[in-house]
């Protein structure tokens, strides 16, 4: 509509050219531009969905909860006494020796803990019993006061195994302390 209150002449043209020839598709035509609207069923099914992905992508998110960190791990000197109680029971940590140096094994526990097929090894010098590929309770030093076992009586094939078993828990594990004969200066003093 013009300011006058007259149709602008392109619309009068459209609406007079269809309604002079067909009266009833004039009539539906200018009740259906009239009716149109932008709330149709669709319309309102995707306008849903986009509001959804707005929502989801500016809604406040809670922040990142970063897992606790493990207890640091002091090194220390062990005996072979003070050593004993590190073989995974009572949810103590697994530790076992290797020629001196004291491994952490605890993510290996279902190896080296209780139950597992090495579990004689945990709290204990393992170094007579690696070398020899054996995990037998006769591999370990009984008097746990006594000296270390110094090893000077294995072979040359029973060294190269001790030195595999050795590089394999230094690449693994964790070096947590070295171990010492109970009267040894270094020993810890209880």
């Amino acid at each position: 509509m013009s300011a006058d209150g007259t149709a602008p002449q392109a619309e009068v043209s459209v609406f007079s050219t269809i309604s002079s020839a067909q009266p009833k598709q004039a009539l539906s035509l200018h009740k259906y531009l009239s009716r149109a609207s932008i709330a149709t069923p669709i319309n309102l099914l995707l306008f849903s969905v986009f509001a959804l992905l707005v929502y989801t992508q500016l809604r406040p998110k809670p922040p990142a909860v970063l897992p606790k960190a493990p207890a640091p791990v002091v090194f220390r000197t062990f005996t072979p006494k003070t050593l004993l109680p590190f073989n995974g029971e009572n949810g103590q940590p697994v530790y076992l020796a290797v020629r001196g140096r004291v491994f952490d094994v605890s993510p290996g526990r279902n190896f080296y803990g209780p139950g597992g097929p090495y579990e004689n090894f945990a709290g204990r010098d393992a170094s007579r019993g690696l070398a020899h590929q054996s995990f037998d309770r006769e591999m370990l030093t009984e008097d746990l006061s006594g000296p270390l076992d110094d090893l000077k009586d294995l072979n040359a094939d029973q060294l190269e195994n001790l030195q595999s078993w050795e590089e394999r828990f230094s690449e693994k594990y964790l070096v947590v302390g070295k171990l010492v004969a109970e009267g040894d200066a270094e020993a810890p003093k209880s």
